[in-house]
């Protein structure tokens, strides 16, 4: 017989991945303030290897509009200069011989649409996975009365089913507005 609590909690969870796979995409996308999120996926080419960029230099964001990163190495400015040009940031370094410094440009109106569109694509597959992780659950529920487990109880815990995905698909609504806030606040 299966165990409807363990199913339910398994479901949750996946569908907790789902909401914070979404704030992490979310926060990699630049919305006209300086956030050094931005940066996370940009490996640079350390003596041979590829590194994460903050672990070869201190990278802050000073202000809304600068992100200054900090070499360890005098040697690394070359190789991270690089890898920021090479990376779809899309931001010039300048190099002052102390720093290398991103100057974060003011987003035009059509580029704010298209982060605004970008952002609504991936809310909306975290609602596609919450809604297969809903499916999925109420398929097990119902092979399961046919295991012995009892109607009410498949009922009981499809409402709990229900519930569990309202309240997730509720999440990421408010993630998106948040961030589309974010991004068409000028």
């Amino acid at each position: 017989m299966i165990d409807v609590k363990e199913i339910l909690g398994a479901a949750e969870e996946r569908m907790e991945e789902a909401v914070m796979y979404l704030e992490e995409t979310l926060a990699h996308i630049r919305a006209g303030k300086a956030n050094v999120k931005i940066l996370d996926g940009i490996r640079v080419d350390s003596y041979g290897s590829m590194v994460p960029l903050n672990q070869v230099a201190a990278v802050n964001a000073p202000d809304a509009r600068t992100i200054t990163i900090k070499p360890w190495d005098k040697n690394m400015f070359r190789p991270i200069e690089k890898a920021i040009m090479d990376s779809n940031v899309g931001i010039t370094p300048e190099n002052n011989g102390e720093i290398i410094r991103l100057g974060i440009p003011p987003l035009t109106e059509e580029r704010r649409k298209m982060l605004a569109k970008q952002c609504g694509k991936e809310g909306e597959q975290a609602k596609v996975s919450i809604r297969n992780t809903r499916r999925e659950i109420i398929e097990k529920l119902k092979k399961g009365i046919k295991d012995g487990l009892s109607e009410d109880v498949e009922k009981d815990a499809e409402t709990d089913m229900q519930k569990m995905h309202d309240k997730y698909i509720k999440k990421v609504e408010e993630l998106l507005a948040a961030k589309e806030k974010e991004i068409m606040t000028v």
